[in-house]
């Protein structure tokens, strides 16, 4: 079933955080207040924007949800009447910590929690190492909201490498699905854009994907590239090689069109496949 009306201008955040929270945030609520300037009803920003640090200084910067940083957002998702995805921060929660999203709608209301599933622990090929579970735990669950603009779903980043998350989103109707994510540049060179369009065009759905960029306070290299890719995997806008804000228009009704046209959803092989519901 179609939620909302058929055309939805769409912003997504790219921007290069590091240790120092009280900066991230102020130019988080910059690019957002850009964002809103541009038109843009729906607004995303990338993974961990609000920190980036070593271990300890994360431990100390994780926070509750609602906390300092979301109920920071809430007021600016309600005052800019905007749909506004706090792309992910580090949620500590009952002695845990998670890599959270938080979706807020226009009156500055949380509509969404999702909690990363699939956790980055890797060996890059320049040596450097990334462990995501030393830290973080994974969340359990597939996390999609109806609104009055769209049915969105949600991941995190590293989750866009294994396809069953999305298919179980298109599956439940998802019309629009985020990916806020810190994507390495030796990663992200290969398959970033590869990874995009591809769960957009089997699954028949628009992506917002905001990334960082640039360096962060450890030395990490992001690859950058946030896209807004349509239902048919075509991208509708890239960012350039700097933090900025890129937008879109989304027309809902390419989409049902798309999926009428070519309906592939509708042939999956449920007596083959019936893990995913």
């Amino acid at each position: 079933m179609n939620v909302g009306s058929a055309m939805l201008k769409v912003a997504a955040v790219q921007m290069s955080s590091n240790s120092n929270k009280e900066n991230c945030l102020k130019k988080a609520e910059e690019f957002v207040f850009l964002a809103t300037e541009g038109g843009a009803e729906v607004v995303a920003l990338p993974e961990m924007f609000n920190f980036s640090g070593i271990i300890e200084k994360k431990k100390k910067n994780a926070e509750s949800i609602p906390g300092p940083t979301i109920n920071r957002l809430k007021e600016l998702a309600k005052k800019f009447r905007i749909y506004l995805l706090c792309g992910s921060i580090l949620e500590k929660h009952r002695g845990l910590f998670y890599n959270t999203s938080i979706f807020l709608n226009h009156q500055g209301e949380i509509i969404a929690k999702y909690r990363k599933m699939h956790l980055f622990d890797v060996t890059l090929p320049d040596g450097s190492s990334w462990r995501e579970s030393e830290l973080r735990t994974a969340g359990n669950e597939v996390v999609k909201v109806a609104t009055s603009k769209a049915i969105f779903g949600f991941s995190i980043c590293y989750d866009v490498r294994f396809p069953e998350l999305y298919r179980k989103l298109a599956k439940g109707g998802t019309q629009i699905v985020f990916i806020p994510s810190a994507f390495t540049l030796e990663t992200g060179k290969d398959h970033w854009e590869t990874l995009v369009r591809a769960r957009s065009i089997e699954n028949q759905f628009y992506v917002i994907a905001p990334n960082q960029i640039g360096r962060d306070s450890q030395g990490r290299s992001y690859w950058g590239k946030s896209m807004i890719v349509d239902a048919w995997g075509t991208v509708l806008a890239k960012a350039p090689e700097k933090e900025c804000v890129i937008f879109a228009e989304i027309d809902l009704s390419l989409q049902e069109k798309i999926r009428r046209n070519l309906p592939s959803l509708s042939h999956m092989r449920k007596d083959l496949f019936d893990f995913i519901k």
